[in-house]
């Protein structure tokens, strides 16, 4: 089992508003800026993706020179800036897909070695059912190797696949029909995708920002790139927009940021569904401390069970008993990414406030990471449960759960998610079963992840007092501590020992004596056929 750790705490902010009542001129210049700073952009992207596994310091400074002739030093620097995280996110996704393609060649390998029909484990897969699918699958991996050299190669020479405004909208020019869109409407949707309306932040500069200025009563001002400078409304080539903005959430934080002048980053974009515009303040923070473990454990835990369609919570205290009913939290994960967000982040927001009135101090969850288990070589028969793994967002839900619940003085335990269910249901879900309460396997699991993450475990080992029934001899309930090995296991059987012979500890034990009740008599006698009782 992997050691249970309070996950660290969120080291950044983002809040967002919409600008409201922009005139027609304000849109165009805004659109017009948009346009020629994604126009340069998508040329240094260019470019980067060019320079490969060449590229240094001086071949950055030589595409920064070429940007401020067309813009200005800061916005040069942030277009060079947003290339080089983007070209860097490229690099991992191709090093992902590589690890993907070499894990289902293995796995296809292992599986066309084994007779037709053997039949799998729990840790491995066993042969394949017929030979029409062993042909099959022997295509399929011949297909993935040379997929694999291709990447390998690819990825040697420093090659890059990247598409501004995203992959999948553009794949979507090609079906307009299906996403119910026409021409006009998909164009627009690009174009705003390609805009670069962006601007990092400036510690000691006037309100954190020089580029995208917001000043403390709301008015957005922005620095013209040189070609559309003619477009200013104020002095030193800026233009002031019409829009007031006050931020609703953290408007406290952000205004004594930029009273301080300290850093924060603005994004301006446009909602093409709704025909809104939006600014996005972002800054970073002080890394929150995490608190001790032991002191995260002090007033108890709330395990919480993540399934596909609800959040099951129960409340523990330190000494890992159930404390009143299970709790659920439903969200569901169908439609768009943003309506499955919304969904997370409403039921996220539920349980912090219940956690906020049981008056505990953390929050124990699975350390959930699905990206061995979505393999299509793995689970190839099994759609509806690959495609059930492959929804469900684990890591923005911890990144989520971990930021929303630092604001809440909440730390957040990850446990290994091994056996919770399993054991969960073994050991609490007929016990807390009552004719009032209806434990459901996922309830359970609640419980087993809250243990853990107290450190207790799943189940409780009993140990009887040494001389009777009573509790001179110490409490009947012994639960092993933290610390003690084994303490997940199974107990060992006492029973292969022969009658009358000595214990696993030693000591030799008396025969249990005959009983002398008529309700335990078939457990300890035997009966005995004798024919002179059955004359007469």
């Amino acid at each position: 089992m992997a050691v249970s750790f309070v996950a660290p705490g969120p080291c950044g902010v983002a809040v967002r508003d919409r600008l409201k009542h922009l005139t027609a001129q304000d849109e165009r210049v805004l659109r017009a800026v948009g346009a020629h700073q994604g126009a340069l952009a998508s040329g240094d992207l260019k470019a980067r993706c060019a320079d490969g596994l060449d590229h240094s310091a001086e071949t950055w400074a030589a595409r920064k020179r070429e940007l401020t002739a067309l813009s200005s030093s800061r916005i040069a620097g942030a277009i060079t800036k947003a290339t080089h995280d983007q070209w860097a996110l490229a690099r991992r996704c191709q090093a992902a897909y590589i690890q993907n393609l070499a894990t289902g060649v293995k796995t296809l390998r292992h599986r066309l070695s084994l007779p037709i029909g053997q039949k799998g484990t729990k840790r491995a897969a066993g042969g394949y059912r017929s030979k029409n699918e062993w042909f099959r699958k022997s295509r399929r991996v011949a297909m993935l190797e040379a997929r694999h050299a291709a990447a390998v190669d690819e990825w040697r020479a420093g090659r890059v696949r990247v598409v501004r405004g995203g992959k999948r909208l553009l794949n979507t020019r090609h079906h307009l029909s299906e996403a119910r869109l026409t021409e006009g409407e998909w164009r627009e949707r690009w174009e705003a995708e390609r805009w670069f309306l962006a601007a990092d932040g400036e510690s000691g500069k006037r309100f954190g920002n020089e580029t995208i200025r917001v000043t403390p009563d709301g008015e957005v001002s922005i620095k013209l790139p040189a070609p559309l400078a003619h477009l200013a409304n104020a002095r030193h080539g800026r233009y002031i927009l019409t829009a007031r903005i006050g931020f609703a959430h953290r408007g406290a934080e952000w205004a004594d940021r930029i009273n301080a002048y300290r850093a924060v980053a603005y994004r301006i974009h446009l909602d093409t569904d709704r025909g809104r515009w939006h600014l996005t303040a972002s800054w970073q923070r002080s890394v929150v401390q995490t608190i001790p473990l032991e002191t995260a454990r002090a007033r108890g835990m709330i395990g919480v069970d993540t399934n596909a369609d609800h959040f099951a919570a129960y409340h523990l205290d330190r000494h890992g008993n159930p404390v009143g009913e299970p709790h659920r939290f439903d969200y569901d994960l169908s439609g768009s990414a943003g309506h499955r967000d919304t969904q997370i982040r409403h039921a996220l927001t539920r349980l912090i406030n219940w956690a906020v009135r049981v008056g505990v101090a953390a929050i124990g969850i699975e350390d959930l990471d699905f990206t061995a288990e979505k393999t299509r070589e793995k689970h190839g028969r099994h759609k509806r449960f690959r495609q059930l793994i492959s929804g469900m967002p684990t890591a923005r839900l911890k990144a989520r759960l971990v930021s929303m619940a630092a604001e809440h003085g909440l730390s957040v335990v990850a446990v290994d998610p091994a056996y919770t269910s399993l054991w969960g249901a073994q050991h609490w879900q007929k016990p807390l079963a009552t004719p009032h309460r209806k434990m459901s396997r996922h309830d359970a699991a609640g419980i087993a992840i809250g243990r853990r993450a107290l450190g207790h475990a799943v189940r409780r080992r009993t140990a009887p007092p040494p001389h009777d029934r009573s509790d001179r001899a110490g409490y009947r309930t012994v639960q092993a501590g933290p610390g003690d090995r084994g303490r997940e296991g199974t107990r060992p059987l006492t029973t292969d020992r022969p009658p009358g012979g000595p214990s696993p500890s030693g000591k030799r034990k008396r025969e249990p004596s005959a009983s002398k009740t008529v309700r335990d008599a078939p457990s300890t006698q035997q009966w005995v056929h004798d024919l002179l009782m059955c004359t007469g």
